[in-house]
């Protein structure tokens, strides 16, 4: 044993006290069962957060930092699953405006571009949707909304705090994606009625659309 330890390197001091570890009945055994338990029954989806409150709703005494640990020991990783990017295209519905933006997403000066879409977002098993409106000089969010339902009057509803808020000069841009919400005639007419200019990228997502605004 002395000539192997040697070598492999390995201290007897180091060798001693593995092999006593490993004799030694395991301390976490019942609470590393509940946590398999909470994990399986949830078909896996559940993190080291959720299981804890799981764990402490069946009565269990834990805190994170030991869930933490003893699920990574026993490999226990949650799923999880890709959201799904919102996609407001729905083919050519009604104007498509040129892209007049061409890639150039750095203006010279405030409230000349502005950008905007619309992200879905998933709270309490419910869908939510922002409309934020994006001043491409410095990427500020100068306006946004809110709602349950992604229709025009929500994403016009953004743009005109917008306006309200920067009174661009006369010949401003708003540049979008081709969703159905800014193929609307009342998008249109809120940009050409203020002065401004409409513009779209191409229908497919790619690195020719709108700037990230998330």
């Amino acid at each position: 044993m002395e000539y192997l330890l040697e070598a492999a390197g390995i201290p007897r001091s180091t060798f001693f006290y593995h092999q006593k570890r490993l004799s030694e009945p395991d301390k976490h055994a019942a609470i590393k069962d509940a946590i398999r338990e909470s994990f399986e029954r949830n078909k896996h989806r559940y993190g080291y957060r959720r299981v804890l409150l799981d764990l402490r709703n069946q009565g269990w005494v834990a805190n994170h930092k030991l869930v933490y640990k003893l699920m990574r020991e026993m490999g226990l990783r949650a799923k999880v699953r890709r959201r799904r990017p919102y996609v407001s295209y729905a083919g050519t519905i009604s104007h498509i405006a040129d892209n007049k933006l061409e890639r150039k997403f750095t203006p010279g000066t405030p409230n000349r571009v502005f950008v905007s879409d619309v992200t879905e977002f998933r709270v309490a098993g419910r869908k939510i949707y922002l409309s934020p409106v994006m001043d491409l000089f410095d990427r500020s969010i100068v306006a946004h909304t809110v709602a349950t339902s992604p229709s025009t009057v929500f994403t016009a509803d953004s743009l005109s705090k917008a306006i309200a808020a920067c009174d661009p000069e006369p010949g401003w841009m708003m540049h979008t994606d081709q969703g159905f919400q800014y193929q609307h005639p009342s998008w249109r007419n809120l940009i050409h009625d203020n002065g401004g200019v409409q513009s779209m990228c191409c229908a497919v997502v790619s690195s020719n659309t709108v700037v990230s605004i998330e």
